[in-house]
């Protein structure tokens, strides 16, 4: 059994952790999808994983691991699917990572640039090396909105596992 006042703490932290994972998925300085999991962890925890287990746990972590793939891939597979090369897509991809050290505007211009650089040395133009920017940052858009629905996903299956 768990103490009560523990249990209230670990729900606070819960909701403070998921709220904050959902407000990450926008601001890229918050880790979104691991905050989400970790909150539904405490949940877990709260209610001395009675209700929800280490199956339904680790599948949650293989989702939220899944979004870092997510978060490389978006912005390369934008790039590839506006018809830029493979330098394009590798440019995108280390643009996305380079990014993430730079706040929002490097997340945003990271793949943009990178895609821009990779195609421009392959001797591209000026105006396929930019629709490879665009495919990237089209692409890292989808990808923020594919990991919004990931936390949707992981909080479903959280409350089908609780309720269920």
């Amino acid at each position: 059994m768990i103490d009560p006042a523990l249990q209230v703490v670990l729900w606070l932290f819960a909701a403070l952790f998921i709220v904050l994972g959902f407000a990450g998925l926008i601001l890229p300085m918050l880790p979104g999808i691991p905050l989400v999991f970790a909150g539904l962890v405490l949940l877990a925890w709260a209610e001395n994983f009675a209700h929800v287990g280490w199956v339904t746990l680790t599948l949650l972590g293989v989702l939220a691991l899944l979004s870092y793939a997510i978060d490389f891939l978006a912005s390369a597979l934008g790039a590839k699917r506006f018809g830029a090369s493979s330098r394009a897509v590798v440019g995108a991809a280390l643009g996305a990572f380079a990014g993430i050290f730079f706040g929002l505007p490097g997340i945003v211009l990271g793949p943009f640039v990178g895609a821009v650089i990779g195609e421009f040395s392959g001797k591209a133009s000026l105006k396929a090396a930019t629709h490879a920017g665009v495919g990237a940052t089209l692409g890292l858009l989808f990808g923020a909105l594919l990991k919004i629905a990931l936390a949707f996903t992981m909080i479903g299956v959280f409350v089908l596992d609780r309720f269920v």
